[in-house]
């Protein structure tokens, strides 16, 4: 009887911890394009797509340097 409900909670668990899918159409670091097929990593409980592994570590590093608050591209903003 406690096996579905403990099976349930935990479904709800890895469903709240699921990122936000990644929307970004520019590398966060390098401001070159990225496609749905380009590499992601998650930064804050958001996903976003980035243009090669050195991107990833200087996202994960230090995001407020890329990301604005809402957790839009700095560099997608700039136009």
């Amino acid at each position: 009887m406690m096996l579905p409900i403990t099976f349930a909670l935990c479904a709800a668990a890895l469903v709240q911890d699921a990122p936000k899918p990644a929307e970004n159409a520019l590398c966060p670091v390098m401001g070159q394009k990225v496609g749905e097929k380009s590499q992601t990593v998650v930064v804050k409980g958001r996903a976003y797509r980035i243009c090669c592994a050195p991107c990833a570590k200087k996202l994960e590093k230090d995001p407020d340097k890329y990301l604005d608050p809402d957790g839009g591209v700095k560099k997608e903003k700039k136009k």
